[in-house]
């Protein structure tokens, strides 16, 4: 951890939530946070300098911690059709049942798709299992910004989110979305949140990497600035007439998509890069 998004000289930290309790990372240096609770951290109001703080005070702890998925009371929300790869995937994936046209009017819409994705209970961090559906036979991950927001709906920070989803029972129907979109271990994220005071700059990437047996399967990439959305009009619409009393995490949407005959399939190990956050690996149950 050297504080800085590649290249682009953005001082921040990465806070992990692991097994020890919150601990903050600065150039190469690790802080267990004594008595403060995660949900407190991200609805701390000045999160930014109680990290500077922390780590300008406290000695390194030196130790190797298994990091969590970081969330505890919140909830996750995700928002759809954002990017226009994500648009056209939709559109062809839901052609035979007619639901190129919803799709196209979403994606141009003042109103954007949002969705309930997960509980803490539902989400899987860093080096867990995720799962594909038993009765799905064409699922896909998809590999998103995730925003990190406090109760007063500020942006406190920036994590990796893996949408898992079963594009052949959305496809089927847009109505069945949910099906498609929530179930046991259909979202990671992690593997840790990255807290800066600048925005993410449009050309940071994310990247996709999914490999079999030792082997590269699939490998795709996209830019914060293929988004049709800025994130706070998606976190304004989000939290009209809604309130988060602990706050939420909303996936931005994904402009990496596999090509049709790609499904993903047990053992399969998946892994998201998005600097300056990190990498995110989880592997098919």
């Amino acid at each position: 951890m050297t504080g800085s998004a590649a290249g682009r000289g953005i001082a921040g930290f990465r806070l992990y939530r692991t097994t020890a309790g919150p601990v903050v990372e600065q150039g190469g240096r690790r802080i267990r946070l004594v008595d403060l609770s995660w949900d407190a951290l991200v609805n701390d109001a000045d999160l930014y300098d109680r990290l500077a703080t922390a780590v300008g005070n406290a000695p390194d702890t030196g130790r190797e911690l298994r990091p969590l998925a970081p969330i505890e009371s919140q909830e996750v929300w995700a928002a759809g059709v954002t990017y226009l790869r994500s648009r056209t995937a939709r559109i062809e994936e839901s052609k035979d049942a007619g639901g190129g046209d919803f799709y196209d009017r979403v994606y141009g819409a003042e109103r954007p798709e949002l969705f309930f994705k997960a509980t803490a209970r539902r989400v899987v961090g860093p080096g867990d299992f995720v799962r594909v559906r038993h009765d799905s036979t064409w699922s896909v991950p998809e590999p998103e910004l995730a925003l990190v927001v406090n109760a007063r709906g500020t942006i406190v920070g920036y994590t990796i989110g893996n949408d898992m989803s079963a594009r052949d029972i959305e496809g089927e129907n847009p109505l069945y979305l949910p099906q498609a979109k929530i179930y046991a271990e259909s979202c990671s994220l992690g593997p840790c949140v990255f807290v800066c005071r600048e925005a993410l700059p449009p050309d940071t990437a994310i990247h996709l990497a999914v490999t079999r047996g030792g082997a590269e399967v699939f490998r795709g990439q996209t830019a914060l600035s293929q988004m049709r959305r800025r994130p706070e009009e998606l976190i304004a619409f989000l939290f009209r007439e809604n309130s988060f009393p602990d706050g939420c995490i909303l996936l931005t949407g994904t402009g990496v998509v596999p090509p049709d005959d790609f499904t993903l399939r047990s053992g399969d190990v998946i892994q998201i890069t998005i600097p300056p956050i990190g990498t995110l690996e989880n592997t098919v149950r």
